[in-house]
């Protein structure tokens, strides 16, 4: 089986990838499969890479073959993943549950590409915010794979490529002038790295376990059961479904999983429920200043109410108003711990 290039990034990464697929070459040996955090909007980003890239790219087809020489982009809303007919590899769309509130996420084709080409398998994360990668680039670790990363220093978003970094053992670290040729000679064999690594590979069968557990809760194929066997449940909830949480064992970073497949590293779940906590500061607020209106209203055409009530309400109603839009300007100025 040729080897695999499963590529992930977000804010920042589109130049490094143009540049990674500008310097691969024509006959270059390996399929790539490529996750930007595109969201649901529509994406001109196959024609942009198209022009500077000497392979063909487009976005994956449900169903097609993958194959060397091309570079197949993650559909926007659509999770890309690498599923096997025997011993052909396809891709695999799915609107599925987010990971780290993305769809597409990197982290469920870092584990797909694992588990399906194992130490063929070689995945890169570029430039992003936040924390996806790292935990799919463990899984292809944990598989016998490649890890590669673009350097924190030479990244616009350092986010992503430092937590790669501190938790994976990283086998290549480059600027992205240096990725596209470190690509080709891990491709074919050729890189002064690849000996080292494959005479080092141990799978860990504890990492393995989790990492095809997670794939079938990805899928919906696993109950809760295999869920307490790689976690543990705890008080919080899912902010994307609401339902049950679990904070996964011996996870670096810490992150969590709930019944239902959406999954958070723990700082992708503190900036969700920043985010609501927010929302549900300003909620009060626009409630309050209606109640004062309402209060005022009601003074002004209810002259008779005894001791002037009403705006004693207003008043009141105004001052909490107050004092919940300094909370919110203190936690915006101190902004996350």
């Amino acid at each position: 089986m040729p080897k695999l290039v499963v590529i992930g990034g977000s804010a920042g990464s589109i130049d490094v990838l143009k540049r990674i697929l500008h310097d691969l070459p024509q006959d270059f040996p390996a399929a790539v499969l490529v996750v930007i955090h595109v969201g649901a909007h529509e994406s001109r980003l196959p024609g942009l890479l198209a022009r500077c890239a000497g392979l063909p790219v487009r976005h994956a087809v449900q169903g097609e073959p993958i194959r060397a020489g091309q570079v197949l982009l993650a559909p926007p809303d659509l999770h890309l993943m690498v599923a096997m007919d025997g011993e052909r590899p396809f891709a695999r769309l799915s609107r599925g549950p987010k990971e780290n509130h993305s769809r597409p996420a990197i982290d469920p084709l870092f584990r797909s590409a694992a588990t399906a080409f194992g130490p063929e398998a070689i995945g890169v994360v570029l430039s992003g915010f936040l924390d996806d990668g790292t935990v799919g680039l463990q899984a292809i670790k944990a598989c016998g794979g490649i890890a590669v990363v673009q350097d924190p220093n030479d990244a616009n978003a350092s986010d992503m490529p430092a937590s790669a970094v501190r938790h994976v053992a990283v086998d290549v670290l480059g600027r992205a002038g240096d990725l596209g040729p470190a690509l080709t000679e891990l491709a074919d064999g050729t890189h002064a790295v690849q000996a080292a690594v494959q005479a080092l590979v141990q799978v860990v069968p504890e990492l393995r376990d989790r990492v095809d557990v997670e794939n079938r809760m990805f899928e919906g194929e696993a109950g809760m059961e295999e869920m307490d066997r790689i976690g543990t449940r705890g008080a919080l909830t899912c902010p994307e479904c609401g339902g049950a949480i679990w904070e996964v064992k011996h996870s670096q970073p810490l992150r969590y999983r709930c019944h239902t497949g959406h999954a958070f590293t723990a700082r992708v779940l503190e900036a969700l429920q920043g985010g609501e906590t927010e929302e549900a500061l300003w909620a009060a607020v626009r409630a309050l200043h209606e109640q004062e209106q309402l209060y005022r209203e009601m003074h002004r055409k209810m002259q008779n109410a005894p001791g002037g009530e009403y705006e004693r309400r207003a008043d009141q109603a105004a001052e909490h108003g107050q004092l919940l839009r300094d909370l919110v300007a203190t936690r915006m100025r101190l902004g996350p711990i």
